[in-house]
């Protein structure tokens, strides 16, 4: 990464006018972040979203995706899951159907009218999400003031408001895109999770300077006002950080390069081929899309638990629902019994197991072999054809393994900390950036400063000219 050329490209009109455009579509995004939905009674409704976001994982995740678009109850609270999961549908149509897949290989034109579909199917899907989000802050509220009603009118501008914000949203993004400065969804989310880094900030530094414990005595004579137990976890918590992100930028840059050989041909006078290319394998090529699907498929039975008890309180299948299948907190922890693990455990196998899925879809070994069989292109020591497909298996399958086993480890770190923290102080540590908000902010950073660099470089292309 070159820095040097990336300042020095801030100096061309046409780079600060991308620049400034995508921090202005930024600070739109924001400004959107806190408009409300024009919904009933406004406090009883932030009560509500206040216990989702406490009480499962799925409202924490939401609101962390959203940029706290839950816990203002904006109108970007649906956010751009609409989109992603439509872009996860099309994609897998895309290799289910054998005419989108030639659509898909047909160049620009045929990416292009999929992008069209992937943006109408985002429609109806945003308008599905934005009536489960207004029934289950309705049920949330309707515990807090037990007359709340809501018409029809009501209903139609919650979700009319809330299909527009997610439309809204996955417009700004490709805007971004548009602009060739990273991917505009992706800079979004990135936007969201660092927008809950104030905050958070404010409440540590709350409990840092909170002296009901006392003072810190430092080198035995320099005394400061600070509460000396989370001195010592803000302390652990700074030097886990750094190695935290050490950790995932080096899986994240992982790679298992494969050196590709063409054959020499000879075509009348002219020669062509007898060189050589490399083909990187990404260690964790799904990226967080595993960290998703696993998220989505544990909350699903406690939300389930959470609307039979609305109906039968005594219930005690909904109650362990409820129980078995709610992120650990200081509400529902008791102590480690087998109960306890069960939830951690099924994120983290699920995490697994959705890594081999999603990367056996975006990777198809079939393919790459037979594309490279036609261009002449071999690996030393296999065979073109089936042979090179059952190489490709092999080792992504190998990479898998570990980028599986790490980026599990990566989903589970909030709650491994929560309950070292439930277990010391009785209560969750209660970090707003998980692993998985690291690695996407990883991810995504790196991403864009690829891009930057990329364009910076052509830029100032003339330069560097004799």
């Amino acid at each position: 990464m070159n820095f040097k050329t990336i300042f020095k490209s801030f100096k061309n009109k046409e780079m600060r006018k991308r620049i400034f455009a995508v921090v202005g579509i930024l600070i739109v995004y924001r400004i959107l972040a806190h408009v409300p939905v024009p919904l009933g009674d406004a406090t009883t409704f932030k009560q509500a979203v206040d216990s989702l976001i406490t009480s499962t994982d799925l409202g924490g995740f939401i609101n962390l995706i959203s940029g706290g678009g839950l816990t203002n109850f904006s109108i970007i609270l649906v956010g751009l899951s609409p989109y992603i999961t439509s872009s996860i549908v099309m994609q897998l149509l895309t290799k289910a159907i054998p005419r989108m897949e030639e659509l898909n290989n047909d160049g620009e034109t045929g990416r292009r009218k999929i992008a069209q579909w992937t943006r109408i199917l985002t429609v109806p899907l945003a308008i599905m999400q934005s009536f489960a989000y207004v029934y289950i802050l309705f049920q949330q509220a309707s515990t807090y003031t037990a007359s709340l009603t809501l018409t029809r009118y009501d209903w139609a501008v919650a979700v009319t408001a809330m299909t527009a914000g997610s439309i809204l949203l996955m417009w700004l993004g490709e805007l971004i895109t548009e602009q060739g400065i990273g991917n505009g969804i992706s800079t979004v989310i990135l936007c969201s999770i660092v927008s809950g880094l104030p905050s958070m900030l404010a409440v540590m530094g709350e409990q840092l300077f909170n002296t009901e414990y006392g003072s810190t005595n430092l080198f035995g004579w320099l005394t400061i006002p600070v509460d000396p137990t989370w001195l010592l976890i803000i302390l652990g918590l700074a030097i886990g950080l750094i190695i935290v992100l050490y950790f995932i930028v080096k899986i994240n840059e992982a790679q298992r390069v494969i050196t590709i050989n063409y054959a020499k041909r000879v075509r009348g006078n002219s020669a062509y081929g007898g060189i050589k290319s490399i083909m990187p394998i990404k260690l964790i090529a799904a990226g967080v899309v595993p960290v998703i699907f696993a998220v989505a498929f544990l909350s699903l039975p406690a939300f389930v638990g959470q609307l039979i008890q609305k109906n039968d309180s005594s219930s005690q299948i909904a109650a362990n629902l409820v129980k078995w299948f709610s992120a650990p907190s200081a509400s529902n922890f008791t102590g480690l019994t087998w109960e306890s693990f069960i939830y951690p455990v099924l994120y983290f196998l699920l995490v697994v197991m959705f890594t081999y899925f999603y990367t056996s879809i975006i990777f198809n070994s079939q393919e790459i072999a037979e594309n490279l069989q036609k261009q002449g292109g071999f690996i030393e020591g296999v065979r073109p054809g089936r042979e090179t497909e059952k190489y490709f298996n092999r080792t992504v399958n190998r990479l898998n393994l570990f980028g599986a086993l790490a980026l599990g480890l990566i989903a589970m770190l909030p709650y491994i900390a929560d309950y070292i923290f439930i277990m010391t102080t009785g209560k969750p540590l209660g970090l707003s950036i998980s692993g998985t908000g690291l690695l996407i902010i990883v991810t995504v950073a790196i991403e864009n400063l690829r891009q930057i660099n990329s364009r910076a470089l052509m830029v100032t292309y003339d330069d560097y000219q004799e």
